[in-house]
C-alpha cells in the first residue's frame, strides 16, 4: 500500500466528514421522531472514523494495482456524495432529499466495492462495512421520513 496516497485519500474522507461540524445535527433534528433502533450519537463519530480509515485503505490498495482506475473514479463519486448529504439532510433540513443523496450514495458504494474487489478482494472486504453502515443510515433516513411527514413535506427554514 502507497502510504502516501493513504493520507490524501484519508484526508478527503476527513474532508466529507468535515461537513458534520459545518452543519450538526442541532435541536431541528433531535426533536423530530425517530425509529427506537436509532443507534446513540457516540456511535457515528466512532463508525465513521473506522470507516474512513477503512475507505482510505482500499483505495490505496487499489491505487497500487493494475486496472484500479475505475475503482478510483467510482471512490471519488461516492466520497463526493458522502460528503452531500450532511449539508442537505442537517444544513437544508431537506428530509426527501437526503434520501435521494443516500440512495446515490448507497449506489456509489456498491458499485465502488464491486470494482474494488475486481482490483484487490481485500479493497472490497474494506468496502463491506461502509455499505452496511450506509444502508443502515439510508433506513434511517427513510424512517424520519416516514415518521415526520409533515417536516418532509415543509422544511423548517434555517436560522439566519
Amino acid at each position: 500500500m502507497d502510504w502516501v496516497i493513504f493520507a490524501i485519500l484519508l484526508a478527503a474522507c476527513f474532508g466529507a466528514g468535515s461537513t458534520g461540524g459545518l452543519f450538526p445535527p442541532g435541536p431541528w433534528y433531535r426533536e423530530l421522531k425517530k425509529p427506537v433502533w436509532t443507534p446513540p450519537d457516540w456511535l457515528f463519530p466512532v463508525a465513521w472514523t473506522t470507516l474512513y480509515l477503512c475507505m482510505a485503505a482500499a483505495g490505496a490498495l487499489a491505487a497500487s494495482q493494475p486496472g484500479g482506475q475505475l475503482a478510483l473514479a467510482l471512490w471519488g463519486l461516492q466520497i463526493a456524495l458522502n460528503g452531500l448529504w450532511t449539508p442537505v439532510f442537517f444544513g437544508l433540513r431537506r428530509i426527501r432529499l437526503g434520501m435521494g443523496v443516500l440512495a446515490a450514495l448507497w449506489l456509489a458504494v456498491l458499485a465502488t466495492m464491486l470494482a474494488l474487489w475486481q482490483v484487490d478482494w481485500r479493497a472490497g472486504a474494506l468496502f463491506m462495512p461502509y455499505l452496511v453502515w450506509v444502508t443502515l443510515a439510508g433506513a434511517l433516513n427513510l424512517s424520519v421520513w416516514r415518521l415526520n411527514p409533515e417536516v418532509a413535506a415543509n422544511p423548517p427554514e434555517m436560522p439566519r
